[in-house]
């Protein structure tokens, strides 16, 4: 594990297993069948629905939702399932109080949305649980795909190619497919293994092979991937971490390691902690070490609230889990158990600081400050630290698709990077015919 005890407090198994497992248990208990019918049915059914246009994956959603409200929920998710083949995990991750429930009619009206995120996650779950795979393969094409990154952008281009009869292979650097749906969420917002199980059920269309611990430049290269297949996509993510020259571990690979622990006894966690950053990253890092049994947690962000990548819902979630967030600081020094801040403010557009400083105990610093392109191929064009992409995630390279957070478009969210991944397998497929 990557917290190895480096002050005499941090330590591993802070708290008890049972109490651990209290805390790290599911953030939105799933609805019963009355909960789903009741929520359902504050549903108006808006003809040019905003919360259509507000997904990503542009899933129907009044059509599911009175799907739900009329008895069918297996009919919902094959609704949903058919633009976004991760419905599942999107419903426990996605931002869904800045997206599709932020413009709901209800919102809008009487500040209380209908439970959207909730309601795909009751129908999804039901058909999955249900067993069996609700789309069927195609022909044989007789053509193949390579996909390099089984995260979510990867596993979407993969199981609609397949769909369309073509045969697919991914290759993926880690252990396990998943990509940060196994990796990079908070341990509360997707729990008893359900990443690994959508994998799983994803495959199960066929078609598809997993190949892990291959990763481009290290036992692949796309020339060789060009020579042997019919096209390749690009889903390689983020894999670089932005770094300040301080002591201090990564939030990126402390959360995978929690992701990855049975009863996260084996965590080490200090006393007073401090985590740099004002994303997503950020705040699932900082309550997760409350979670572990840190007595102090706080976030540092260099600007201000407005500012902050976080939304609302994770701030508030942040702070009412004991997380205090300290804006407009900027991290200076790190040493001897403890941390200096300067502070900082905006002036004409400009972060400056202001001259007085802040020093906060911390036994452990956590890192998220953003990730970088890592690793990317040769002859492929890079802008802004993405991989250029036109129409349908085409590359500069012909017969190479990209998609996901490592190429340039939307939101580096799960939703945007299956949308991606589906639109990319479609343009390849037009390609292929």
């Amino acid at each position: 594990m990557l917290n190895t005890p480096t002050t005499p407090g941090i330590v591993a198994g802070r708290l008890p297993a049972n109490i651990l497992a209290e805390n790290f248990s599911d953030l939105h208990p799933p609805l019963t069948a009355h909960e789903a019918l009741v929520a359902a049915d504050r549903c108006y059914f808006c003809y040019g629905a905003p919360c259509m246009e507000a997904c990503p994956t542009t899933i129907d959603i009044p059509l599911f939702i009175r799907q739900i409200a009329t008895g069918t929920p297996e009919a919902a998710a094959r609704t949903i399932f058919s633009q976004n083949i991760l419905g599942g995990m999107c419903a426990r991750v996605c931002p869904t109080e800045t997206l599709c429930e932020e413009v709901c009619v209800r919102e809008v009206a009487e500040g209380k949305p209908v439970l959207i995120g909730q309601l795909q996650r009751y129908a999804t779950d039901r058909l999955m649980a249900a067993g069996g795979h609700p789309f069927a393969r195609a022909t044989e094409t007789g053509k193949s795909v390579a996909v390099v990154g089984a995260g979510p952008a990867g596993l979407s281009c993969a199981h609609r190619l397949a769909m369309k009869g073509h045969n697919v292979t991914i290759y993926d650097g880690r252990a396990k497919a998943g990509g940060l749906n196994e990796y990079g969420i908070a341990a509360y917002k997707s729990v008893d293994g359900f990443a690994q199980s959508e994998v799983e059920w994803l495959l199960s269309i066929g078609g598809i092979t997993v190949e892990t611990g291959k990763r481009l430049g290290d036992g692949l290269s796309l020339s060789g991937l060009k020579s042997g297949f019919d096209a390749a996509f690009l889903a390689i993510g983020l894999g670089g971490v932005n770094a300040l020259s301080m002591d201090g571990v990564n939030a990126v690979d402390m959360i995978a390691d929690l992701r990855q622990s049975a009863d996260r006894t084996d965590l080490a966690v200090g006393r007073n902690v401090v985590v740099i950053g004002g994303g997503m990253t950020a705040v699932d890092a900082a309550v997760q070490s409350k979670l572990l049994g840190a007595d102090n947690v706080t976030m540092a962000y260099r600007r201000d609230k407005a500012a902050m990548a976080a939304s609302e819902f994770e701030q508030d979630l942040a702070t009412s889990r004991g997380v205090r967030i300290l804006y407009n600081a900027a991290p200076k020094l790190v040493d001897d158990g403890a941390i200096t801040l300067a502070r900082t403010e905006t002036r004409d557009g400009k972060l400056l600081e202001t001259g007085e400083v802040v020093e906060l105990p911390a036994d452990q610093v956590l890192w998220a400050i953003g990730q970088t392109l890592e690793g990317a191929p040769d002859g492929v064009a890079v802008e802004g630290g993405k991989i250029v992409v036109g129409d349908g995630g085409r590359t500069s390279v012909d017969g190479v698709w990209a998609g996901g957070d490592c190429a340039q478009g939307g939101d580096d969210l799960t939703v945007t990077a299956v949308a991606e991944g589906r639109d990319a397998a479609e343009d390849i497929h037009a390609k292929l015919a």
